[in-house]
């Protein structure tokens, strides 16, 4: 399911041409949010919406992140009414499995469910740039479909 897919299940997405019509509308409203928590290496968790508000669920790298984003929803909104967004501190997201390397850019542990389009999404907000992942690892990687839980990559810088 992608970031902007909505759900159907209990009734807690938006559901026919009107929902779909509130879900753009609201995520148009929203935008420089969703490119902040990108830009800033928010794990986006599901954006999707429930009881006619966006709601956006996250974990950022830090308190710091955490608060740079609060502070572009003020931006946009300073009542936020229609948005909710669960953003928790998770250092696992930055921290241990995401380090820096020599080259300016940074590395990352494979986790169960990754692709390098999911992987260069969240580093550079576009999953298609995964071949600058892949193209940095090519002495782990032989095929950009093939990676494996608890692989150690080079993620080039921005």
């Amino acid at each position: 399911m992608g970031i902007f897919d909505k759900k159907d299940e209990g009734g807690t997405a938006a559901a026919g041409s009107g929902g779909a019509q509130q879900l753009a509308s609201l995520k148009k409203k929203y935008q420089s949010v969703l490119d902040a928590m990108y830009e800033h290496k928010v794990q986006v968790k599901s954006v999707q919406v429930e009881n006619g508000k966006l709601v956006v669920r996250g974990d950022a790298p830090s308190a710091d992140v955490k608060n740079k984003i609060w502070d572009r929803i003020k931006a946009v909104d300073a009542n936020h009414a229609d948005l909710t967004a669960d953003i928790t501190v998770a250092p696992g997201v930055g921290g241990p499995s995401s380090t820096s390397a020599p080259t300016g850019g940074s590395t990352y542990t494979v986790k169960q469910g990754d692709t390098l389009s999911r992987i260069s999404k969240q580093y550079y907000g576009d999953a298609n740039k995964y071949m600058r992942i892949f193209e940095a690892n090519r002495d782990k990687l032989k095929d950009p479909d093939k990676i494996q839980v608890g692989q150690v990559l080079a993620i080039p810088g921005a």
